[in-house]
């Protein structure tokens, strides 16, 4: 039998296996089904559930440990005073549903975001396509978010975004930046009238290609490169030059260089006006 379990700081512990709550986050943590039909995530650590509170998303409740830090424990207590459900947990059974192995004390699970509509005139998005390795997917969520981008837009066969190492690499990327999966034909409708420009070792230089206008990125995955359909789709190719003979950088660090090479570009401008 599962022990009596009272919401709060000062509760009594959570120690079955089979506790409710624990069950549903180890289901969220393992699946990408799990997520879609709960319409939830699990978010881990400190710095991650801060960033949740301070974009004032929706908590389901928080799972933490006996052995907070200073930081962990105003963290509880400040999530508690908003009516959020707080449970303590015995800190080996929080440490085998971590992903890592050390959840800082602290698991939230979290809804899903409800669609934000998209701006009627698009300016800048990426499109991570064939992004498969969840650390690359939350590294171009988190520079995107960075570069000021509109949104992300995923098209098939890219890993879960809210798969927890995704989340973990995006660094609270998820709490500021519209995450929209798509159907290729969607995607094509969406970005009517943008610059579509491919990542590939092919293109033109990105130093010496316009990005000021309006336009999508399209990074492909390292392993298959970008699909048929992203190809198809996109206007232009563009590469990174490098002078020191690698063949390519790894599908984050490609996407952040170029991502922010439209951030410069487009800053120059301004600051010509």
């Amino acid at each position: 039998m599962c022990p009596t379990v009272l919401t709060g700081y000062n509760s009594k512990m959570i120690t079955s296996n089979q506790n409710p709550r624990l069950k549903l986050t180890r289901a969220l943590i393992g699946r990408a089904k799990e997520r879609r039909q709960e319409n939830a995530f699990v978010a881990e650590g400190v710095r991650l559930v801060e960033e949740a509170r301070q974009a004032n998303w929706s908590f389901r409740f928080v799972l933490h440990g006996g052995e907070l830090s200073t930081r962990g424990k105003a963290l509880i207590l400040s999530l508690e005073q908003r009516g959020v459900a707080t449970e303590e947990v015995a800190e080996h059974l929080l440490n085998a549903m971590s992903d890592t192995g050390n959840t800082q004390g602290v698991l939230a699970v979290l809804d899903l975001p409800k669609p934000i509509p998209l701006p009627a005139a698009l300016d800048f998005v990426l499109i991570p396509d064939q992004i498969r390795d969840p650390g690359n997917l939350g590294t171009l969520l988190r520079s995107t978010a960075a570069a000021g981008a509109q949104a992300a837009l995923l098209p098939p066969e890219t890993a879960d975004a809210f798969a927890p190492k995704v989340v973990r690499a995006g660094m609270g990327a998820h709490f500021r930046l519209p995450i929209w999966e798509m159907e290729w034909e969607l995607i094509r409708k969406t970005t009517r009238g943008l610059k579509l420009l491919l990542a590939d070792m092919d293109g033109d230089s990105c130093w010496e290609t316009d990005l000021r206008s309006p336009l999508g990125l399209i990074v492909g995955g390292e392993a298959e490169g970008a699909s048929e359909e992203a190809r198809k789709l996109a206007t232009g190719v563009i590469r990174i030059p490098m002078p020191g003979g690698s063949e390519s950088l790894n599908a984050g660090a490609a996407g952040s260089i170029l991502l922010f090479e439209v951030v410069r570009q487009r800053s120059a401008t301004d600051k010509r006006r």
